[in-house]
């Protein structure tokens, strides 16, 4: 039996199992590390279960540099009380056990590569557009990490501002893709959550448009087989077939492929596992910290 934590900035999602069969799972709302996290270490330790390691996905940034004194700790984030917390250690030391930490969008990615959509490819992306925007990489079966870890909300796109004179929500680089398509920034720009805009919103345009910019970069950086997006704003079912379009649109034939011609629908889609990505993701995350 593995451990696993979805560490989210609304909330902390607990799993004990080893895959979508066994997977028991409870939550916690964030707020204090203090608070959080030892509401999800009283959970483990009242488990029956015997647990051989535990994976966490979290969100970040994150160090993950094994090397790093830092390594496992949350660094820059904007979130109040995280800055530079110590989850990974936290974790180890409380539960002694052996612990794996990635970020939230790679463990979703690891899940979904096993259990889900991306299962049997080599080289996939996961992105979730919600509150943020976040993005992990799939190559040669294995996930990207590098000096940190891919950053993909903050890839700049550009912006025309005759169209959209929005300046952006990111409080470090204003209008980059997560400060311009995440979802606070739509309901900052139009004064109204997503979810309340009906489907034939210009919001929806504008929306498809920013997040093909930015899978036009992955596609053509990294070569993905398939695109995944995930998170609270693509619950919005109808801005998938406007993804494509504009997708199509700016690629504009380059890459001679089928699965870029003509079947689109198959390149870029939903998750198969919906919102268990993450926390199945670490399960398997927990799998390589023996």
């Amino acid at each position: 039996m593995f451990g696993g934590i979805e560490a989210g900035g609304t909330k902390f999602i607990c799993g004990i199992g080893t895959s979508p069969a066994d997977l028991e799972t409870t939550q916690f709302p964030t707020s204090s590390p203090d608070i959080t996290v030892g509401s999800v270490i009283e959970f483990f330790h009242k488990s029956r279960a015997k647990l051989q390691s535990i994976g966490i996905g979290s969100f970040g940034p994150l160090d993950l540099d094994p090397d790093s004194p830092a390594y496992g700790h949350i660094t820059s984030t904007p979130k109040p009380g995280w800055r530079n917390f110590d989850l990974a250690g936290t974790i180890r030391n409380a539960l002694q056990l052996p612990v794996a930490i990635d970020t939230d969008v790679n463990a979703a990615l690891l899940g979904e590569a096993r259990w889900g959509a991306a299962r049997g490819l080599t080289d996939a992306i996961y992105m979730t557009i919600g509150t943020g925007i976040g993005g992990g990489a799939l190559v040669r079966g294995e996930v990207v990490h590098g000096l940190v870890h891919p950053e993909m909300g903050h890839l700049r796109i550009p912006h025309d501002r005759t169209r959209d004179p929005f300046p952006g929500a990111c409080p470090f680089h204003g209008d980059c893709l997560e400060g311009l398509a995440a979802g606070p920034a739509i309901q900052a720009r139009w004064g109204a959550v997503g979810t309340t805009l009906p489907p034939d919103h210009p919001a929806w345009a504008l929306e498809a448009q920013y997040l093909a910019y930015g899978l036009n970069n992955l596609a053509v950086t990294l070569s993905p087989q398939r695109i995944l997006l995930g998170g609270g704003v693509m619950q919005q079912s109808h801005l998938f077939t406007l993804i494509r379009r504009e997708f199509a649109q700016l690629l504009n034939g380059y890459v001679q492929h089928p699965q870029l011609l003509d079947q689109l629908d198959h390149f870029i889609q939903t998750p198969q596992l919906g919102s268990r990505a993450g926390i199945l993701g670490t399960l398997v995350l927990a799998e390589r910290a023996q």
